[in-house]
């Protein structure tokens, strides 16, 4: 079997909307399966590795790819896409050999989280994200001193910018925003900082012509080049795009629950 994006979307299509899985080619590779989707969806969860499955997984995690394989899954990774479950990895077939499969199954898309009050001052973004994510851990990069950054830029920067840095670390919200480090530079003529992107090729941008980082407002700039600009800083930019699935940026219609990535944890 040729595996491209076009055999993906038969195989998909094959199976519908609704419960479905397939056994594959035995000669298929299924990481490059996962890589695709991975190209398509972001980064996947994992679900059963070497046999043995996360026991904290349930409904919200994607569960519900393991019912066609009663147990006998090797390694199975999923994807939340809108009201679908999509997972692939390998399982064991009625004769007990191992063989790469693709499964879907439908997907129950919660209701988001009331929104906080647009523009209300007294809102502390940052809190509400390390809620949003679930992050429970100690800062990653507590204590980090940005004189250097900010003389090497010649602008000091956001201060929920820094916080963010100096709370999650290394890492993609949802395994798919990458937050940098430092604020890369390559559109500074065109009054742009930049300080996410997606492997979409989406760059999370501030405009700077504003003597006050602080008052700051998110541009995205879009893979084909255009400036979509949002009234807001960014930690509330980051809040709303995981929360509100109606926002032009969302990722609230394909994940279900939000958490942050950090590399270095992830090894």
């Amino acid at each position: 079997m040729e595996l491209t994006q076009a055999t993906v979307d038969d195989l998909l299509a094959r199976l519908g909307p609704a419960d479905g899985h397939l056994y594959l080619p035995g000669d298929l590779d299924p990481q490059a399966l996962t890589d695709l989707l991975d190209g398509r969806y972001g980064a996947p969860r994992t679900l059963v590795l070497d046999g043995f499955t996360d026991p904290t997984a349930d409904e919200s995690r994607g569960a519900s790819l393991l019912a066609p394989f009663e147990g006998r899954a090797v390694t199975l990774r999923a994807w939340a896409y809108g009201d679908q479950w999509i997972g692939t990895g390998t399982a064991r077939d009625g004769a007990g050999i191992e063989r790469p499969v693709l499964v879907v199954a439908r997907r129950e898309v919660p209701e988001p989280p009331a929104p906080a009050r647009e523009g209300d001052a007294d809102v502390d973004w940052m809190e509400r994200l390390t809620r949003i994510t679930g992050w429970s851990g100690p800062a990653r990069r507590p204590g980090l001193d940005w004189t250097q950054t900010e003389s090497r830029l010649g602008t000091p920067l956001p201060g929920d910018y820094k916080r963010m840095v100096e709370t999650f670390g290394e890492g993609a919200f949802d395994g798919y925003l990458d937050l940098n480090q430092e604020p890369w530079t390559q559109y500074r003529d065109d009054g742009l900082l930049i300080w996410a992107g997606t492997e979409h090729e989406d760059l999370y941008c501030w405009r700077t012509e504003d003597d006050d980082p602080d008052r700051w407002p998110v541009v995205v700039r879009s893979f084909d080049g255009e400036d979509v600009p949002f009234a807001c800083r960014t930690a509330e930019f980051v809040c709303r795009i995981l929360t509100e699935p109606h926002h032009r940026f969302t990722m609230a219609r394909y994940f279900d629950t939000h958490w942050f990535m950090n590399y270095r944890d992830s090894g």
